[in-house]
């Protein structure tokens, strides 16, 4: 996917978001997200598409102090759809306004408007699919947006441990290995747990645990949605390696 496409995906996950929120009980729990409900998974989404938006507007080369950015909650739980809906517009139009290559700060790898936009699609993508569990329905995601969501979040996740998921340095091992096979796309990822970290790769091979099923489920596996139990999978082997994968990688 270019540029373009993931301003597109995150506007159009926005607006898919709000709609589910919009006149839905906002004091419902979040079951993905534990200790949240609908009110804090949508400030939160929010929030970070404002943090984004105020660091590219500045060129930050620093991070942006959650405490720093311009919130403007509405004072009525009602007017939560709108105001996601705002944010999400102001996010896609600096987004698009500043182009792929411009340097600005991010957590992960990369330091450019471009990481943004991907990261943006994929984070709406991924807690759109926590707004619609917790109420309830079953969240569609693309097969093709899936993979490119699972190759993003492995590419990001050692840098997480250091920003905001500590859980994740314990992501350790002594080359234990998990295969994720994709049923309904060209999607096959190898993750080697190592001494320092893990190193992951695409194609088939044989892993001490393999995963079969729907991109998008793998998608919410690997994020720790849903666990390797689930029957929508097929799982082979060491499952117990599986479900610490789960519970260390959820971020």
């Amino acid at each position: 996917m270019d540029h373009a496409a993931y301003c597109t995906t995150t506007a159009n996950e926005i607006t898919r978001f709000a709609d589910l929120i919009d006149g839905a009980d906002l004091t419902t729990a979040v079951p993905t997200c534990p200790g949240w409900d609908l009110l804090a998974l949508t400030k939160h989404l929010g929030v970070v598409q404002r943090w984004a938006t105020q660091m590219m507007r500045d060129g930050a080369t620093e991070r942006l102090d959650f405490r720093n950015v311009d919130r403007n909650l509405p004072e009525d739980p009602s007017g939560y759809a709108a105001w996601l809906r705002a944010g999400g517009d102001a996010l896609v139009t600096q987004l698009r306004a500043l182009g792929p290559d411009t340097a600005v700060w991010t957590w992960g790898p990369g330091h450019s408007v471009g990481w943004w936009a991907r990261r943006m699609a994929h984070e709406t993508i991924v807690h759109r699919a926590d707004a619609a569990l917790a109420l309830g329905a079953t969240p569609a995601i693309a097969p093709e947006l899936a993979v490119d969501g699972v190759d993003e979040f492995l590419e990001n996740l050692p840098a997480a441990a250091a920003s905001f998921a500590p859980n994740v340095a314990a992501l350790t091992g002594r080359g234990e290995t998990l295969h994720l096979h994709a049923t309904d796309a060209d999607g096959e990822w190898l993750i080697t747990l190592t001494g320092d970290g893990f190193t992951w790769g695409h194609g088939h091979a044989k892993g001490d645990v393999a995963a079969r099923g729907a991109a998008a489920d793998l998608l919410l596996l690997v994020y720790g949605r849903v666990a390797a139990e689930d029957a929508r999978f097929q799982c082979f082997g060491d499952t117990a390696l599986l479900d610490r994968w789960r519970r260390l990688s959820a971020i």
